[in-house]
């Protein structure tokens, strides 16, 4: 068993002994799906049934976005089958039945059951997720005990789509076979311990820096005991796609090893760089917002509908609107403590409702929109109504693809450019000094912007007996020049927080805190690009699109966080808040604001995230779309391939392949020999007895995500020999020139254009 599969296993132990004495702090509640008999399609049931499982698992956003996927493509795979135009995404099977509707059912489950089980094995929620996967099966009166893969009935079918989707899982770059673990990222920095003040071992100020925590309580309260949490998935920017294609791919590379990133936003600002003002800036912004998370401030904002929303795609400009365009009625103003809400802000987007990640997160709103009485069921908002089972098969077949290709977009723009967390930042900062008078005490050119009332000096003056810094002199005087920031005061000020709050006063800087729990602190990755930003914008949008409308059905969607109930961190809200949205894009926004407040990401993480999942969204919907009109994996229609006498049709007429050819005195196309085979085909230059190339291309997606060309000869003739993916609109030629023997062609990397 590998040393990562028993450090789960003792995290399980010591989640289950917790639960014997108490609850975690912070920790959320994962309640079970809804019943078993529910009346939900089949689709929504697995759905349920995984956002269950996540909630229970280990918070690894990758790897569940990347799960979110797998198991909705097998889902729709298994839908698909039983469909006469819909092409299939990785297992390609056509199936007929008398009782289309049962069988769907039944191959859906089955694929999702067999998924469900594999992926979920070794979670730490185990003991609660693998009972609720047999119950399941069971409430559907389904044979969870039947593996078979051969024949023709539903079960059988969706058990080799599940076989296909493990097998692929085994060769896409996640690492899945060894618990996903990096193979080459190692850290800069040395670990920063949060309980002791400042961060004097930092080399790098620019680059990621582990934490070293007594244990750690993971997004999903799991215990992670002891060292330094490792950077969730560097390397991630390998792993096989979705939607995103090589016109949005950048290769770097880092001692040896390819850091692949798409849709790449460019560097961060860093110290040093040309963009010194904005680090430092955006850090001081995360210090100066941390000081809003107050419910006793007094100060009272409207946070409906009405004041809040309609940005423009990558800023924060906006007023709200001025009416609910689905009842023509201005919105409801609801004045509530600023503190409060964005307190409730920081916790309800950092991990989901219950802990299912930002990508599951999303799921649950799209089942939330599903849900809602004024949503019509018409894909883009156009055309018939589908019915609640092909509704969700195609929501989250888009959605999942969306969320995946997110994942490896931002996290390989975090194994690369591996930028600072506010945490390392400000307190790294803050050891040195202040930044803005040269004249002043406690200036050091690389130290942090004073900002009057929010990130000042220690002084004589100021720490006198009823002087704003008075308790924070420190035993004569051991801290005068150093720096204080008004800023919410830490877990350290909790004792008890179901009945307790920090709030905000002056503290140390060099013991600044983000608004977490101390068995947390921040996540355990990179914080360039935020995830949060990326995921949200991406779903945002295809939230937009497949249902037509930017707005949430009825022109409104809420989220009700009862007084004193709600918050985990401390006690609160003081006040009954709802959370209410015009738009998708507003949820995505408030979303990305979250974190800032949350002292989790300063701007320069959350806008380059915006505006990398508004062209991951469209992009991943229209992708989807042509699974859904088979013009794409298997479908009526798979590409645009038209045999003829010079052009062969291969791989389910997917790759078109043509022969242009030269001799001393002569020239012309090669020409098709009427061989019938859907992987192979032969050309001849001079007569149809005189065969000259013969041409092979094959489908190794399951070996390694590329489709293979093979090419033979029997000539000395110059030839170019192209082969184009008619599906993704991408060619390569093979040359042979004249008076040469013609080489064998083998190329098992030729099309990364699976599946």
């Amino acid at each position: 068993m590998s040393e990562r599969k028993n450090i789960l296993r003792l995290a399980l132990v010591l989640v289950l002994a917790l639960a014997l004495v108490g609850p975690i702090v912070g920790a959320a509640e994962n309640p079970a799906p809804e019943s078993k008999d529910d009346h939900h399609s089949v689709a929504r049931q697995w759905n349920e049934e995984l956002l269950h499982a996540i909630r229970n698992d280990l918070a690894r956003p990758t790897v569940h976005a990347r799960n979110l996927f797998h198991i909705s493509a097998a889902m729709y795979d298994a839908w698909a089958a039983y469909d006469e135009t819909a092409g299939t995404w990785l297992h390609h099977e056509r199936a007929a039945a008398a009782d289309v509707e049962a069988a769907r059912a039944e191959a859906i489950s089955f694929a999702a059951y067999r998924m469900l089980r594999w992926r979920f094995a070794d979670s730490p929620g185990s003991v609660v997720s693998l009972p609720a996967f047999d119950d399941r099966m069971d409430a559907l009166g389904y044979d969870s005990l039947d593996r078979g893969t051969e024949g023709d009935s539903p079960a059988a079918l969706g058990n080799r789509i599940a076989e296909t989707y493990i097998e692929f899982g085994l060769t896409d770059g996640a690492n899945e076979e060894n618990d996903y673990a990096n193979l080459h990222y190692t850290p800069i920095n040395p670990s920063l311990i949060p309980s002791l003040p400042g961060n004097p071992n930092i080399i790098d100020r620019n680059r990621w820096q582990p934490l070293a925590l007594q244990f750690f309580v993971d997004q999903a309260g799991n215990v992670i005991p002891g060292g330094s949490p490792p950077f969730q998935s560097p390397e991630w920017g390998i792993v096989k796609p979705f939607a995103l294609s090589e016109e949005d791919l950048t290769i770097y590379n880092r001692d040896g090893f390819d850091y692949w990133v798409y849709h790449d936003p460019g560097p961060p600002p860093m110290l040093g760089g040309a963009n010194e003002d904005l680090y430092r800036s955006g850090f001081e912004q995360v210090v100066e917002w941390s000081g809003l998370l107050d419910p006793a401030s007094g100060v009272m904002i409207d946070v409906s509908p009405a004041s809040n929303g309609d940005n423009t795609l990558g800023t924060n400009d906006g007023n709200g609107y001025d009416l609910n365009p689905a009842t023509g009625a201005p919105y409801a103003p609801q004045i509530v403590p600023e503190g409060d809400y964005y307190r409730i802000l920081a916790e309800f987007w950092a991990d989901g409702p219950d802990s299912e990640t930002p990508p599951g997160h999303w799921f649950t709103i799209a089942n939330y929109v599903s849900d809602h009485p004024e949503v019509s069921k018409q894909l883009g908002g156009d055309g018939p109504v589908l019915g609640d089972l092909e509704w969700d098969i195609k929501v989250y077949f888009a959605l999942g693809g969306a969320m995946h290709d997110v994942a490896i977009a931002a996290w390989g723009a975090k194994g690369w450019y591996d930028y600072v967390r506010p945490i390392s930042a400000i307190r790294a900062m803050a050891d040195r000094g202040q930044s803005s008078d040269p004249d002043a005490p406690s200036y050091d050119p690389e130290g942090i912007g004073l900002i009057p009332g929010v990130i000042e000096v220690i002084t004589d003056e100021t720490a006198v007996p009823g002087g704003r810094h008075e308790h924070l002199g420190g035993v004569n005087g051991v801290h005068i020049g150093k720096i204080a920031v008004n800023a919410w005061r830490g877990p350290d000020y909790i004792e008890d927080p179901a009945n307790e709050v920090a709030g905000v006063g002056w503290i140390l800087a060099e013991d600044w805190w983000p608004y977490q729990r101390p068995s947390f602190v921040t996540p355990p990755f990179a914080g360039y690009v935020s995830g949060h930003s990326t995921y949200s914008r991406a779903a945002a949008e295809i939230m937009t699109l497949v249902t037509g409308d930017e707005f949430f059905p009825g022109g409104l969607g809420e989220f009700f966080a009862p007084a004193n109930e709600f918050l985990v961190f401390e006690d609160g809200p003081s006040v009954d808040v709802t959370l209410q949205w015009a738009k998708y894009y507003d949820a995505s926004d408030e979303c990305s604001l979250s974190r800032i407040y949350g002292g989790i990401h300063p701007t320069a993480d959350d806008i380059p995230g915006r505006l990398m999942g508004a062209e991951i969204g469209p992009d991943a919907y229209e992708h989807a779309l042509l699974y859904f009109n088979g013009e794409a994996g298997g479908g009526v229609t798979v590409g645009t391939c038209q045999e003829n006498d010079t052009t062969i049709c291969l791989n389910e007429e997917r790759f078109a392949v043509t022969l242009d050819w030269r001799s001393n005195t002569d020239s012309g196309q090669g020409r098709v020999v009427d061989v019938s085979s859907p992987d192979s085909g032969l050309f001849y230059f001079f007569g149809p007895n005189n065969w000259e190339v013969m041409i092979k291309v094959l489908n190794g997606c399951n070996l390694n995500s590329h489709y293979w060309v093979f090419a033979a000869a029997t000539t000395d003739v110059e030839y170019t020999l192209t082969v184009t993916d008619t599906l993704a609109d991408t060619s390569k030629s093979y040359f042979n020139p004249l008076g040469n023997a013609a080489a064998a062609t083998t190329d098992t990397e030729a099309f990364a254009t699976c599946p």
